[in-house]
């Protein structure tokens, strides 16, 4: 088949979503479909460097559901999209928040030939432009042959605006990249400590403060434990100073870490924490973690519930709670044989989240989009040799 992935982030800047696109473009492109991603991008040569990209637009921040989200706003993109929809042919366009502005709603706007294809990812309490603007987004909506859900959780959130018979495909892992045994970063180790891991941005959701509590009361009893923070992030040098002030011990700041180390990183540690607020509507980093035979401590937040299987993969706690936090951290790290017990079922769960098998399942959704619409091209009276849908 003939593929275009869309997404409305920054397609060179880290985020879920831009992995998500990546990796699924590399295993269709595997099974030999042609896959081209559109995506807007701050950067003007991305699509140098980039094959199998095409940049739409440019990418500006945008503050949102406790984060902030880079996505192309340009309305200027019509005269493009169209010459590259008509050109193209494509069997399925697949969006990525297909109603986010403002690429994916255009090119919802004039493909009119294939199947669309629409992954919603996002879970919160409320979205207010969907709320005002579900008038508006519901003729888009209607444009989608099959909608895919990233969790329940997603999927009831998205379903409270758009009611509509949603898939759950949860986001993908290359358990090929994450594995037991990958080699230490030497600086992540110290002799005598145990390493707890924290991978995530430095943004209020990510629950940051809940670990760095619950670390301070676990040195105050113990010293052989070190704290380490893979991320970036605005509030980085509000942790930084709280951590110097209140004279918490061994917490080693990286920042941003490049995507070929980041399986060291997993490799380096001991115990991993995900101590999220909420707004989270799944949990790539639990299973980064449990693929690389990690234990694992997660928030017990509705996202975070859908990957681990409490007391048998990992352990969910209570969010914003930092004393069974770090009552947890000091039961495990002096229980080998439970860390050893929880670090390889969550390598299990980790093996059913493979790309490999999650892509045969985005196949099939493509295939059932592929037959609804040319159900309804047939309804519509159109004759059957319609470009993409052969």
């Amino acid at each position: 088949m003939k593929i275009c992935l869309v997404s409305p982030y920054d397609y060179t800047h880290p985020g879920g979503v831009s992995e998500h696109v990546r990796h699924l473009a590399e295993q269709l492109r595997e099974r030999d479909h042609q896959v081209l991603v559109l995506a807007p991008s701050s950067e003007m040569d991305d699509q140098d460097y980039l094959p199998g990209y095409v940049r739409i637009g440019r990418s500006v921040p945008v503050p949102g559901n406790g984060s902030v989200a880079r996505i192309g706003l340009s309305f200027h993109l019509v005269r493009r999209v169209r010459a590259l929809l008509d050109e193209e042919a494509f069997d399925v366009v697949h969006y990525q928040e297909p109603l986010m502005p403002s690429l994916p709603i255009t090119v919802l706007r004039f493909q009119k030939d294939g199947a669309n294809v629409g992954t919603f990812h996002a879970f919160a309490r409320r979205n207010l432009g969907y709320y005002y603007g579900r008038p508006f987004l519901k003729r888009y909506f209607k444009r989608l042959h099959c909608c895919i859900a990233v969790s329940r959780p997603a999927r009831d959130f998205v379903n409270r605006y758009f009611s509509g018979d949603y898939r759950i495909v949860p986001n993908g892992i290359d358990t090929s990249r994450f594995y037991p045994g990958t080699t230490p970063l030497p600086e992540l180790r110290t002799a005598g400590q145990r390493t707890i891991l924290f991978v995530g941005r430095l943004e209020q959701r990510k629950g940051l403060p809940t670990l760095l509590d619950a670390y301070a009361q676990l040195r105050r009893r113990r010293s052989d434990v070190r704290l380490v923070v893979v991320g970036e992030g605005a509030m980085r040098w509000g942790y930084e100073r709280y951590i110097e002030s209140e004279g918490i011990p061994d917490v080693h700041f990286t920042g941003h870490v490049d995507a070929r180390l980041l399986p060291r990183c997993y490799g380096s540690a001991d115990l991993f924490c995900a101590p999220a607020i909420g707004k989270e509507s799944f949990g790539i980093v639990l299973l980064e973690a449990m693929a690389s035979g990690v234990p694992v401590l997660a928030s017990r937040i509705p996202g975070f519930a859908q990957v681990v299987t409490p007391d048998r993969d990992g352990l969910l706690l209570p969010p914003g709670q930092p004393e069974p936090w770090g009552e947890a951290l000091e039961v495990l790290l002096d229980d080998d044989g439970r860390r050893r017990a929880l670090a390889e079922a969550g390598r299990r769960t980790a093996l059913t989240y493979d790309w490999s098998r999650i892509t045969e399942t985005v196949l099939d959704v493509y295939a059932e989009a592929r037959m609804r619409a040319r159900m309804h091209m047939v309804a519509a009276g159109v004759h059957d040799q319609v470009p993409g849908l052969g």
